[in-house]
């Protein structure tokens, strides 16, 4: 049961880093709009989704994107997909938005995959934009693409949740959503870190202390 195991909330890409460096399971509560953006995603049926950081990010912890880009291709290829790439800035060219991609892309390149389209991070109206059914989606993206990151380096159980509405979902359909993923990882790990993706954030911090309150209370 989830409540014999250890369930914590933390901050940023140091937080998660941590996190997935003491075992835990890790998830991105990033709601303007990463984690809103994947959540979104998995309606539309996507394989796959992922976090990385953009090129030329100043943190304070180690992340390569190029290795995410490795990891995105290595599903798609399994699965017989393409890779659909979210990035910043929402209001911008693809050109723009590419150009902050160079080393997932590389690391994509390298290991055989195909980038299929890229498109802004706008949440629950992002799969409008492309088909993501099937697809590996990577979002790329200053706070919850490095924190997912810095986690994916230390581990690979990295998952995403979020409390807004999404493609399908609504009310506080996603929030449960977010429970049960984070249950279905728990059976493997000591515990689970809900990382707020941003502490400058309320509404990260504030959703990752609701779906850790849904979790420690076993809600259906």
């Amino acid at each position: 049961m989830v409540r014999y195991k250890k369930i914590s909330v933390t901050t940023d890409a140091s937080g998660a880093q941590q996190a997935a460096r003491e075992g835990l399971v890790v998830m991105i509560v990033d709601v303007i709009d990463m984690s809103t953006t994947l959540e979104s995603a998995l309606d539309a049926g996507a394989a796959l989704v992922l976090g990385a950081s953009p090129d030329n990010v100043r943190v304070p912890v180690s992340v390569s994107p190029d290795l995410i880009g490795q990891e995105a291709a290595r599903k798609a290829t399994e699965v017989g997909t393409g890779i659909v790439i979210v990035a910043e800035p929402r209001v911008g060219s693809e050109q723009e938005r590419l150009s902050r991609c160079q080393k997932l892309l590389a690391g994509i390149y390298a290991a055989g995959g195909k980038v299929e389209a890229v498109v802004p991070n706008m949440g629950a109206e992002t799969p409008k934009l492309v088909s993501m059914e099937n697809r590996v989606v990577v979002a790329v993206t200053d706070t919850g693409g490095v924190a997912f990151d810095a986690a994916f380096q230390e581990q690979a159980t990295v998952i995403t949740g979020t409390v807004a509405r999404t493609l399908t979902q609504k009310g506080i359909q996603p929030a449960l959503t977010a429970v049960r993923r984070a249950r279905k990882h728990l059976a493997d790990h000591r515990g689970i870190a809900i990382v707020a993706a941003s502490r400058n954030s309320q509404e990260d911090i504030l959703a990752a202390q609701f779906i850790a309150s849904l979790l420690m209370g076993d809600i259906e």
